[in-house]
C-alpha cells in the first residue's frame, strides 16, 4: 500500500478500526469514534489526515528531544543500512555503531556509569535490570537478595517485568502482575496525598517509606530499589526537595543498588544530561530509551556502574534481545545526540526553555479549575480541582474531568495528556518561546472550556 497519497480519513479510520490493535486503548470505542491520523510533522507541530494542526506538547510519548524533521536522522539511518542493516552482538562479535554509541554514553553518564547493555526500549531495559540485580548478588554469594521495591503510580514499561516494577493499580489487574519478588511504597506526591504536612515534611516522610519497607521485609532480602527522577506517566509528579537526597541516604546506608529509571528524564529533559545530575541522585544503574534516539528508531539500555558490570562479567549473563544494539539504531541514536551536544540543546533547556516554560505555565494557576501548576524542566503539570483551597477531588472520580480537558485540548489543536484529574506536557526540547506562549493560549482556552463543560453538567462537585 503506498502511502504517498494520503486516502480519506473515513476510509483510513475504518482500516485502523478493522485491523490495528491500539496500546492502552479500549479498541472498539475508538472505533467507533475513529482514530486521529497523524500524517506529517516538523519542528514541534504535528499535521493529520484532514489537514488540522497540532501543537505536540507530548513530543509523541515523551521522546521527540530534537524535535520532527531532522533530515540527518534520516540520512545517518540510511547510510547504515546500506553498510550493515544489521548484525547481533551474541556469539562474541560486536560492531561499529554499537560499540561506539556505547563509549559514547560511558562519556555522558555521570560517575562511574561505564557500561552499556542494550535493548529495544525501556521496557526491555527495565526487564534486563530485574535479571541483572538478582545475577549480581547471587555472584556477590547473597542469592537471597532478589526483591525489588518500586513506588506507586510509577512506570517502569508494559512489559511483565517493567509492568510489574511499575505501580499501576490498572495495569496489575490484568495479566498477573506484579510478578513475585516486586514490592511497592507510596510516591512523593505531596499535591494530591500530602495533607497537612508541608512539602519538606512529606517528601521526608514518603523517603523514609522505603526504610520503613526494607526493614519490614529484611535488609537481607532487598536487591534494588527503582524509581523515576520525575514520575512520567503517573502524572508528572515533582518530589519535594526533601526526597532524593533522604532516599540517597538509605540506599547508601543499607548497601541496596539504586535504579534511575531516565526514559523520560534523561537526554535534556530536565535540563541536564540524565535527571539524576538534576536531584545529585548516584545510582548503580540507568534505564535509557526515548530521548536516546528522539524516538526516530526504537533503542533502550541500562548504563551501568563499574561494580555491577564487573560482577556480572566474572560469568555468562544468559540474557539478551535479538535487536540489542542494532546497528541502525545505534547509528540514528549517535547521530541525535551529535545534534543534542552541538546545537547546545541541553543547555538552552537549563537556560532559556525551562525557566520560560515555568514562568508561562504558573500563570495558569489563576484559572479557577486548577489548583497547582508545577514544571521540572520541560517537564510540566496542572492539577484540576473543583476546589483550590482544599485541594479536591472531583465527586465524579477520576479521570473524567481531565478526559474532558484533554478533548478540548485536541480540538484547540494542542496533544496534552491527561493522568486522572492531572494535565501533563513534555514537549520537544527545541520547542521556542514563542511555541510556549501559543501553547499556554491553547491550554487556557481548553481550561475555558472544560471548566463551562464541567458547570453545564454539574460536575464542579468536591468529593
Amino acid at each position: 500500500m503506498s502511502l504517498t497519497n494520503t486516502p480519506p480519513t473515513a476510509e483510513l479510520q475504518a482500516l485502523d478500526a478493522a485491523h490495528h490493535m491500539h496500546p492502552f486503548t479500549a479498541n472498539g470505542a475508538l472505533g467507533q469514534k475513529g482514530a486521529r491520523i497523524i500524517t506529517r510533522a516538523q519542528g514541534v507541530r504535528l499535521t493529520d489526515s484532514n489537514g488540522e494542526e497540532l501543537i505536540d506538547g507530548m513530543a509523541g510519548l515523551w521522546c521527540v528531544n530534537i524535535g520532527y524533521g531532522r533530515a540527518e536522522l534520516a540520512e545517518a539511518a540510511a547510510r547504515q543500512m546500506r553498510e550493515l542493516p544489521y548484525y547481533n552482538t551474541f556469539f562474541q562479535t560486536s560492531h561499529v555503531p554499537a560499540l561506539t554509541l556505547a563509549a559514547k554514553l560511558a562519556e555522558l553518564a555521570p560517575d562511574d556509569l561505564n557500561h552499556v547493555f542494550f535493548a529495544g526500549s525501556g521496557s526491555e531495559a527495565n526487564d534486563t535490570n530485574i535479571r541483572m540485580v538478582r545475577q549480581y548478588w547471587a555472584l556477590k554469594g547473597q542469592a537471597q537478595r532478589g526483591t525489588i521495591i518500586a513506588r506507586r503510580n510509577g512506570y517502569h514499561g508494559s512489559t511483565m517485568g517493567g509492568g510489574s516494577l511499575g505501580g499501576m493499580a490498572a495495569m496489575h489487574a490484568q495479566g498477573g502482575m506484579p510478578i513475585p519478588g516486586i514490592v511497592h511504597i507510596d510516591q512523593p506526591y505531596w499535591w494530591g496525598e500530602g495533607g497537612d504536612m508541608t512539602p519538606e515534611e512529606f517528601g521526608l516522610a514518603r523517603a523514609r517509606a522505603l526504610e520503613e519497607k526494607i526493614l519490614e521485609i529484611g535488609p537481607e532480602t532487598v536487591a534494588a530499589f527503582i524509581a523515576e527522577p520525575v514520575q512520567g506517566a503517573g502524572g508528572v509528579i515533582i518530589p519535594p526537595d526533601s526526597y532524593w537526597p533522604e532516599v540517597q541516604r538509605i540506599v547508601d546506608k543499607y548497601g541496596i543498588l539504586l535504579i534511575a529509571d531516565e526514559v523520560i528524564t534523561g537526554f535534556g529533559r530536565l535540563g541536564q544530561w540524565f535527571g539524576s545530575q538534576s536531584y545529585g541522585i548516584r545510582p548503580h544503574i540507568m534505564t535509557i530509551a526515548k530521548g536516546l534516539s528522539s524516538g526516530y528508531q526504537p533503542i533502550g539500555g541500562s548504563i551501568v556502574c563499574d561494580e555491577v558490570a564487573q560482577t556480572i562479567a566474572q560469568d555468562e549473563f544468559n540474557h539478551g534481545y535479538t535487536y540489542s544494539g542494532h546497528p541502525v539504531a545505534a547509528a540514528v541514536a549517535l547521530e541525535n545526540l551529535r545534534i543534542l551536544d552541538e546545537e547546545s540543546i541541553v543547555t538552552r533547556v537549563r537556560d532559556e526553555a525551562a525557566p520560560y516554560l515555568a514562568n508561562a505555565w504558573a500563570t495558569l494557576t489563576d484559572h479557577p479549575l486548577v489548583g497547582e501548576a508545577v514544571s521540572r524542566g520541560l517537564m510540566a503539570s496542572l492539577a484540576l480541582t473543583p476546589d483550590k483551597s482544599s485541594r479536591a477531588a472531583f465527586a465524579a472520580g477520576p479521570g473524567r474531568a481531565g478526559y474532558v480537558c484533554r478533548e478540548y485540548c485536541f480540538a484547540n489543536g494542542l496533544v496534552m495528556r491527561h493522568v486522572g484529574d492531572r494535565m501533563i506536557i513534555a514537549p520537544p526540547l527545541v520547542i521556542s518561546t514563542s511555541d510556549i506562549d501559543e501553547l499556554i493560549r491553547r491550554a487556557r482556552n481548553a481550561l475555558d472550556q472544560t471548566l463551562e463543560h464541567l458547570h453545564r453538567d454539574g460536575a464542579m462537585v468536591a468529593a
